[in-house]
């Protein structure tokens, strides 16, 4: 049995969440600077560890002024949390080409055990002769469980952000061993 390894290309990746907005819209944010890699046992998706991290600093809703908010002591606290991390601990299959990848977030000085949905797009062979795979993950997590509690209450009771984040990553990744 031989040890696969694959390596994020972040040219072509994605890693955006979206978060409800008093209650009526969605605002979408996304990280800059991030990079992932996982090994699998032979081509057994199945077997997969997946490492992914993503800088904080690097977060962007298109606002430089809730940017700043986000960076602050009220949300991520980049500062002292410059990082965020997924580290699977088991990938399984639901039908075809559809899995749930469980594993460990960590943000702000949190980890909590996390599952994902994942499409596997397939492998390819592109122009240049690499081997490629891609992957569609959706997945939802609170945001007071990582300790990011911040919101303010409207005229009308509601909140101004809610705590249920939803992520949306596409990621291709190339074969190196």
């Amino acid at each position: 049995m031989a040890t696969v390894k694959w390596v994020l290309d972040p040219t072509h990746a994605e890693i955006q969440f979206k978060v409800r907005h008093l209650m009526i819209t969605t605002v979408t944010g996304s990280f800059g600077k991030f990079d992932g890699s996982f090994e699998t046992t032979d081509d057994n998706l199945e077997t997969a560890k997946v490492h992914f991290s993503a800088e904080v600093d690097s977060i962007t809703t298109n606002n430089e002024q809730r940017d700043a908010h986000l960076k602050s002591a009220d949300f991520f606290e980049a500062a002292k949390h410059p990082t965020l991390t997924f580290v699977s601990t088991k990938l399984e299959r639901v039908s075809g080409e559809n899995y749930i990848l469980f594993g460990d977030m960590s943000f702000h000085g949190v980890t909590k055990n996390i599952k994902l949905n994942v499409e596997h797009g397939g492998v390819i062979k592109d122009p240049w002769g690499n081997i490629r795979t891609g992957f569609a993950v959706e997945g939802k997590v609170s945001r007071k469980d990582f300790g990011l509690t911040w919101n303010a209450a409207t005229e009308g009771g509601g909140v101004v952000v809610s705590d249920e984040v939803r992520l949306h990553v596409n990621a291709e990744f190339i074969k190196t061993v």
